[in-house]
C-alpha cells in the first residue's frame, strides 16, 4: 500500500478520536481539540492527493477511498455540530443528500461500467469550504468569548458569523456541485436505460 493512501486511512481512523473530542472533553477543550483533531485529518486530504499525484501513484483504491474518507469526516463534523447547536439540520440533510447521490453514482459506474469516476475541481472546493466552515463553527466561538466580543448580534450567529457565511458558501458549492456532477455523469444513471 503506498503512502497517499496509508495517509487517507489515517484520516477515516482520525474521525472516532474527533467524535470523542467532541463528546467527550468540557468546554472550551472540546471545540479546540476537536478542531485541532480535524485540522489534521483535513490536512492529509491534500497531502495525500499531493503525493500521489507527485510520486504518480494515483490508483483506484485511492480514488475510491480518499473521496469517501473527506465525506465521512466533513459528515461526521456537520452532525456533531448539529448535535450541538451550531447549524441548522437542513445543512446537514442538503450536504448529507448530495454526498449520499455522487456516492450512488459512483457505486453504479464502478459496478455497471468499470470506471472509477475522479473527484473534479467543484467538488474539491465544495469540500475545501465543508473543511473551513465546520473548523471556523468549532473555533470561532470560543475566539470570541475569549476577546471578550460576547454581544447578542454574535450570540444570534451562535458566536460564529465568519463560519455561518462560509458553511453558506459551502452549501452553494454543494448544490452546484451536485448538479454538475448529476451533468457530466447522466449516463450511468439515465432511467430509459
Amino acid at each position: 500500500m503506498n503512502t497517499p493512501n496509508k495517509l487517507t486511512i489515517l484520516r477515516v481512523l482520525m474521525i472516532p478520536a474527533f467524535i470523542a473530542a467532541i463528546l467527550l472533553l468540557p468546554y472550551p477543550w472540546a471545540p479546540l481539540i476537536g478542531a485541532a483533531v480535524y485540522a489534521l485529518a483535513s490536512a492529509t486530504d491534500a497531502i495525500d492527493g499531493h503525493l500521489a499525484r507527485k510520486n504518480n501513484e494515483v490508483t483506484d483504491f485511492g480514488k475510491f477511498l480518499d473521496p469517501l474518507a473527506d465525506k465521512m469526516l466533513v459528515i461526521t463534523a456537520l452532525v456533531l455540530l448539529q448535535h450541538v447547536g451550531m447549524i441548522h439540520p437542513v445543512f446537514t440533510l442538503i450536504i448529507i443528500a448530495r454526498e449520499l447521490m455522487v456516492t450512488s453514482v459512483r457505486l453504479i459506474a464502478a459496478s455497471s461500467a468499470g470506471k472509477v469516476i475522479a473527484a473534479g475541481w467543484m467538488g474539491k472546493a465544495k469540500t475545501v469550504t465543508q473543511m473551513i466552515a465546520t473548523l471556523l463553527l468549532m473555533v470561532e466561538p470560543v475566539i470570541v468569548r475569549w476577546i471578550g466580543w460576547d454581544s447578542a448580534l454574535l450570540r444570534t450567529f451562535n458566536y460564529s458569523p465568519l463560519g455561518t457565511v462560509t458553511l453558506w458558501a459551502a452549501v452553494v458549492l454543494t448544490i452546484v456541485s451536485g448538479v454538475q456532477y448529476l451533468v457530466q455523469n447522466w449516463e450511468f444513471i439515465d432511467y430509459r436505460k
